[in-house]
């Protein structure tokens, strides 16, 4: 009997059962892979070996020249300085996004008669493209006409020119970025601020705690998951910025706009340059998963999942 079991439990059974598992549930990961295989994985590989020759004008491979549009990027100041903007971008939307988004999700929170209004109206962000909300704020960015100048203008300031001042392009580009994100912030946050039971904060009013108390020590910290969750979604997608800048500013004024995705995006349709755009992607996925690991590896041990 015991040289049964023990048959049964050898490296080679277990091995043998463990592969039988992965290919029955081959059939069902198969439209999975497919989809990734197809859209991810050989557009990765096919960018990194475009990324090592040079090509022609309508994109096809010629020579191998290795790592040298490497090299030309780890020289170029316009690249260098597209780093420094993107930077920037993400260290004014993505705190500005969390920081709002905390706010309405807060007030949103409140039992308070109509609420469900104010929830619905500041969730329609999530229906609006980058494109509608960049052109709706070029409008309110116009220097004669524009709503912003005028409301400034009752407290004594001055016309600014939004887009065509390099102290305030890169701010007024990411207004919509943040404008366009909190709705799903704050809805995400609301869902996991209505999930905390209400015994935590009956407790608390019994040991005398106040409103800010609460949502400190609790609130805060049981909504620590939905947060991390925020914050590595809002980063990749203020990496990733694109439509706002190509809407309101083009890069410009003198490059203070010019984002990496914009400067890949001008270096491969405006210059021909696919083996060198496809080096700058490569960088940014780079930098975008080695940011990624560090906020896994650092931030989520201060998550609370319970």
């Amino acid at each position: 009997m015991a040289t049964s079991v023990s048959l049964q439990n050898t490296p080679s059974k277990r091995r043998w059962r463990t592969l039988r598992e992965w290919l029955n549930a081959l059939p069902y990961l198969a439209p999975s892979l497919i989809v990734f295989t197809v859209f991810v994985f050989y557009p990765l590989i096919r960018s990194v070996i475009l990324s090592l020759y040079g090509t022609n004008p309508i994109g096809q491979m010629t020579n191998f020249v290795g790592l040298k549009y490497y090299q030309r990027l780890w020289e170029s100041e316009s690249y260098h300085n597209s780093l420094l903007v993107t930077l920037k971008f993400v260290l004014y939307t993505v705190p500005g996004v969390l920081i709002v988004s905390l706010i309405l999700s807060t007030l949103a929170n409140l039992r308070l008669k109509g609420i469900s209004i104010y929830r619905i109206a500041f969730a329609l962000t999530i229906s609006i493209s980058g494109a509608t909300a960049a052109l709706l704020f070029m409008f309110l960015y116009h220097p004669i006409i524009g709503t912003l100048n005028y409301l400034l203008s009752f407290i004594n300031i001055g016309p600014i020119p939004w887009l065509i001042d390099t102290k305030y392009a890169l701010f007024a580009v990411a207004i919509p970025r943040i404008w366009l994100q909190t709705g799903f912030a704050t809805v995400l946050l609301l869902a996991g601020m209505q999930g905390i039971s209400d015994e935590y904060y009956e407790a608390a009013t019994i040991d005398g705690a106040g409103f800010w108390q609460s949502w400190r020590n609790i609130t805060l910290p049981l909504i620590t998951p939905s947060l991390f969750f925020l914050l590595v979604v809002i980063t990749l997608n203020a990496f990733q910025t694109f439509t706002e800048v190509n809407v309101l500013t083009g890069g410009g004024p003198i490059d203070s706009t010019q984002v990496v995705v914009h400067e890949i995006y001008r270096s491969f349709y405006f210059n021909g340059q696919y083996g060198y755009a496809s080096a700058q992607a490569l960088i940014l996925f780079v930098i975008i998963l080695s940011l990624t690991i560090v906020q896994f590896g650092v931030l989520e041990k201060r998550v609370h999942y319970e």
